[in-house]
């Protein structure tokens, strides 16, 4: 499967290192702000992995300057089968234009994405018949809240005749900010007093004064996260029932807190239980995020090549292992 990346940083890059140490993947294509890199025999993860931040793939062997790198990827929509969009999610309409600019485009395969604000989702659910129409295949919200953890409610759903709540909890630690400089801004617009385009618009310099005003540290509660929408969508639970907080580390690379899903429900004879589902520790954010977008992406390939073409939740579907 020849895979296009849309997005350089440290979720691109990441993507690009598990690629490489796969036999049914093959990178072929990566764009970001400042340009692409294009090569049909593959792409170095490792080349990749040195473009340092505030750089561009152009810099690239092979990589092309443009205004327009995405727009460059979607003219060579025969050269690749399913596509990554490790966008950023901001402002909500970025990666849903993204995808519409793919389809209108002539593009007929599988795409996913990490998205995580549940406006946004519903603006790709709103493409449905486009894809349709259009013969393509897209799994959203693939990442690891929403993606992995949506993923274990609806399984653990299973158990109960009647889910009473969903909490998830996360835990993230970064040594360095700025290597995920989109996902900060993101859970900033998070924070009280802040929204999608107020981080949209802070400069490196601001950012870095938020930060400081915790430590580096971001915690986070109620977020705005589509594993309600989702689980909603799957006939897990209604969206209500969902919560989403955790708490970012941007100074250190150990999880300051587990990574957590707690479903609670009823059983059939009447007992009230909880399943959990907890990731690893040594598990990074990228492992996790990136690791199931490939694994739904790969998912998203298998089920358009059996004609099954639209939109589809994290939650409704379950990833394939990329060998």
């Amino acid at each position: 499967m020849k895979i296009a990346i849309l997005g350089a940083g440290g979720l691109g890059k990441a993507a690009a290192q598990i690629i490489a140490q796969k036999t049914q993947m093959q990178l072929v294509a990566v764009a970001d702000a400042g340009g692409f890199v294009f090569n049909p025999t593959g792409i170095d993860a490792n080349e990749l992995q040195n473009v340092k931040v505030g750089g561009s793939v152009s810099q690239m062997q092979g990589g092309q300057r443009s205004s327009d790198a995405i727009g460059e990827i979607i003219n060579l929509k025969d050269e690749y089968d399913g596509v990554f969009l490790a966008l950023p999610n901001l402002p909500n309409e970025f990666i849903p234009c993204v995808v519409q600019r793919f389809v209108e485009g002539g593009f007929q395969g599988a795409l996913v994405d990490a998205l995580k604000r549940t406006r946004a989702m519903e603006m790709i659910f709103d493409l449905d018949g486009l894809l349709q129409d259009n013969k393509c295949t897209f799994l959203s919200g693939c990442g690891a809240t929403p993606g992995l953890l949506t993923a274990a409610a609806a399984l653990a759903a299973q158990s109960f005749v009647k889910v009473e709540k969903v909490h998830i909890w996360w835990g993230v630690g970064i040594a360095r900010w700025d290597d995920y400089k989109a996902t900060i801004r993101e859970d900033i617009a998070h924070l009280p007093g802040w929204d999608v385009d107020s981080a949209k618009a802070l400069s490196d310099a601001e950012v870095e004064e938020v930060l400081g005003q915790s430590d580096g540290k971001l915690t986070l509660y109620n977020m705005e996260h589509a594993d309600d929408v989702m689980l909603e969508r799957a006939g897990v639970c209604e969206r209500d029932q969902v919560t989403v907080g955790g708490v970012m580390d941007t100074r250190n690379a150990k999880k300051p807190v587990s990574t957590t899903m707690t479903l609670t429900g009823i059983t059939f004879d009447g007992q009230r239980s909880e399943h959990k589902f907890i990731l690893g520790d040594e598990t990074t954010m990228a492992a996790n995020v990136c690791g199931t977008a490939l694994g739904y992406l790969h998912r998203a390939q298998w089920l358009h090549q059996r004609g099954v073409y639209g939109v589809f939740g994290s939650a409704e579907m379950m990833p394939l292992t990329v060998k």
